[in-house]
């Protein structure tokens, strides 16, 4: 139960819960916050976005009226932003010695944060643009084979991030990210938790999220960026925008574009798992089952 789980966390810890999407990460973030207080500190890569709060199942407008919450909807939809970014703003957040709780889903964020980030150079916009015009196997082709071995290989953005660097600096990412700055948060005080959510368990709940979404705002979020939509912009590389416009546009029914987006949720949720089992296998794993029960 969280009430249990909350008591053995001390008031004045950094708190970091990371975990797969639908797994009930946000609400326990919100109930420390609540009974503890701290601002809850945004990790995931598609909820920075003002565009998307239903789509991304972003934290309530009264969900943020309850505790103090930062990193959240904060930047257009065509903002460039990378781990990088998101790194220098929660610094800019700890340095007003607010207590975080930081939550999400992006696992790159958080080794980010606990081990450092390697300064690589700006990606330059000529590279760039040759990068969104290459397919996902085209790129996987120019990517050195040791960084490749290291990354999520279905990740379109996370390839693509590491051709851009290879192209443009001439060195392999693996060798730039062996090159690491200080971590921002570390030692023993600091509590470091993973939603442990198995395939069984956390299927129906995506199905069910998902099915609310497109009756609850989802559609006319998509619709209302309809005419600046542009697949190149991580943006809308968002779980749920394709089958939200291919509904707008009469390419399929409700139900249809329902199971397609759970279908693709899935397949990122068990991405999520498996960069949680082999970079945070030292956290404390919590069954998410278990802070659901009254």
């Amino acid at each position: 139960m969280i009430h249990t789980l909350l008591q053995k966390i001390s008031p004045d810890a950094p708190v970091l819960i990371a975990g797969p999407t639908a797994s009930g990460k946000s609400a326990l973030a919100l109930a420390l916050a609540e009974s503890q207080g701290g601002t809850v500190i945004n990790a995931d890569a598609s909820q920075v976005y003002a565009c998307w709060r239903i789509l991304t199942a972003r934290p309530s407008a009264q969900e943020e009226a309850r505790a103090p919450h930062a990193l959240y909807g904060h930047l257009a939809y065509d903002s460039d932003y990378s781990v990088g970014h998101w790194l220098r703003e929660v610094e800019n957040i700890l340095a007003t010695g607010t207590r975080p709780i930081i939550i999400g889903g992006t696992g790159l964020y958080f080794t980010a944060i606990t081990e450092g980030l390697s300064n690589i150079p700006t990606t330059p916009p000529d590279i760039r643009d040759q990068a969104d015009g290459l397919t996902l196997d085209a790129l996987r082709s120019g990517v050195a084979k040791t960084t490749l071995s290291g990354l999520d290989q279905a990740n379109r953005a996370r390839v693509q991030r590491a051709w851009e660097v290879e192209r443009a600096t001439g060195r392999p990412l693996h060798e730039w990210q062996a090159q690491k700055s200080k971590p921002l948060l570390s030692g023993t005080d600091l509590v470091k938790i993973v939603m442990d959510a198995p395939k069984d368990w956390l299927t129906p709940r995506i199905e069910a999220r998902f099915s609310s979404m497109l009756h609850t705002g989802a559609l006319d979020e998509v619709a209302a960026m309809e005419d600046r939509y542009d697949p190149a912009l991580p943006a809308f590389r968002a779980i749920g925008v394709d089958q939200c416009r291919a509904v707008l546009n009469g390419e399929l029914d409700k139900d249809t574009a329902a199971q397609a987006a759970s279908i693709a949720t899935r397949q990122y949720a068990k991405r999520q798992r498996t960069w949680f089992r082999a970079r945070m296998s030292d956290w404390k794993w919590v069954p998410a089952s278990d802070l659901q029960s009254p």
